[in-house]
Order: C-alpha cells, then structure tokens, then sequence
C-alpha cells in the first residue's frame, strides 16, 4: 500500500509467512513485497527479516548456511549460539551477532531452561559474491539513546562496529511516545524500516508492531511514536550486485 500522493513510502502489514515448528517459531518478511510488482520477494541485499521466537529449553541442533550473511539481533532476552569453531556465545541486548556464512558455516543455537522466553529478528542480507570466507563475528554494542539512531552495521570499510558483505546498514532506535526521529539517510540508498514494539506514525500513516514500510527514491521522513516504540531500519542500495543462492535469505 502506498502511502501519500508525493512521498514514496510503501506500508506492507504483518506477514502471514511463518512456520510453528512447537517451541521455536518464525515469521518472515520480506521487504520486496511492499513495493507492488517488484518481482523479487527481496529488495537489493536485503532478502528477509526473521520474528523469531524460542521458548525456554529449546534446542536447534547443528545444521549449515551457505552464501547469506545472517544478523542476530536480541532487544532483550539471550540467544545462545555453538558453531564449527567451538565457539559459544551469548547475544543479548548488549551484543550483536553476524554469521557471515560464506561457503559454508554449521551452527546451533538454544535457550536454558530457565531463560525467558525469547523474540528477536535474525536478518537475512544476500552477499555479493558466492563462496567467501566464513567469519564470525560477536561484539558488545553501544547501549541505545532515546531518540537517536545506533549504527550497528555496514558494508565492510564502514564506522559501524559489525559487517556484512554488501551494500547494507542496519540502525535502530527506541521512541518514547509522542517523540519524533527522523530516518536515517545515505545518498543513493532506500530505506525499509520494521517496528518491533509499539507504533510509529509516518507521512500521515500509522505503522504498528510487525508492520513495516519501503521508502523509495526519496528522503525526509519523520517517525513519530504513538506509544513507545522500538524500530530497526535498513538503509539499502536497491542496484548492489548480489547472490541468490543463500541457504534461507535467497
């Protein structure tokens, strides 16, 4: 649905793609689709934001990802990860996670039993080369200012303190209700942002918790919290060579 005669703002509801699989259950967004008749359910890199949830004791065994470059990001809760370099690691609200799975990268990921009960996004970006180097990588990240925007990653070479392979940064931002943020801009990028928590209003239109919109070919756009509210956004070059033959996020 587009939003407003002048701006390109695109507002796509909460998806009805998702998988219950009992304890761990997932639904998918794909940012393609807000846009009417874009033929890739992608848009540029960016191929697919993951709502995931994990009940307490849940165990996802073992298994690979190839050619995708995967971004955990955890408000609140833990998210415990093992891989094939004997890693063991915890993402939280203190730490982001970004799995640059390359040719080939085995991981698992489950909660304790006494965890609370998890929700978080796992992001999928399309790299622009097949068969890279696996990586990972886990660090501490700044802790979030109301009103202001956090970089948390970017393209190689970027000031964000995490990266992925292509032509994507990701920002987030905590709104109390009625205060207002601009989005954040790059020159040549578009914009797709997803509200966590809460509701925004934007250009005339409110966005609530799991819906999402596609700013394209344009700028200028000011978020305004309804009630208080929790927002991710993705800055994107739409024309960024990529790959498409990632394990999830093709």
């Amino acid at each position: 649905m587009k939003v407003g005669s002048e701006t390109k703002l695109y507002k796509a509801e909460r998806t009805d793609v998702s998988q219950n699989q009992g304890k761990f259950r997932t639904y998918f967004n794909f940012p393609g689709r807000a846009l009417p008749d874009h033929a890739d359910h992608g848009y540029g890199p960016l191929a697919t934001i993951v709502e995931s949830f994990m009940d307490p004791d849940t165990h996802i065994a073992m298994h690979p990802h190839r050619d995708e470059e995967i971004i955990s990001w955890v408000p609140a809760g833990v998210m415990r990860h093992g891989d094939q370099d004997g890693n063991d690691l915890v993402t939280d609200a203190d730490h982001l996670m970004v799995m640059n799975a390359g040719e080939t990268f085995w991981h698992e990921e489950f909660t304790r039993a006494d965890d609370p009960p998890l929700r978080m996004l796992q992001m999928f970006v399309r790299p622009h080369s097949l068969g890279l180097e696996p990586n990972i990588q886990h660090e501490p990240i700044d802790a979030p200012v109301e009103g202001e925007w956090r970089h948390l990653f970017g393209p190689e070479g970027s000031d964000a303190p995490l990266f992925v392979r292509n032509e994507v940064d990701l920002f987030d931002l905590r709104l109390d209700a009625g205060s207002s943020a601009d989005l954040p801009e790059i020159e040549g990028r578009d914009t797709y942002f997803y509200v966590f928590d809460g509701a925004v209003e934007a250009a005339g239109t409110r966005f609530g918790k799991t819906e999402s919109g596609l700013l394209v070919d344009d700028a200028g756009v000011t978020l305004t919290a309804e009630e208080d509210a929790t927002v991710v956004a993705f800055l994107i070059d739409p024309d960024a060579p990529v790959t498409r033959q990632g394990t999830i996020g093709r």
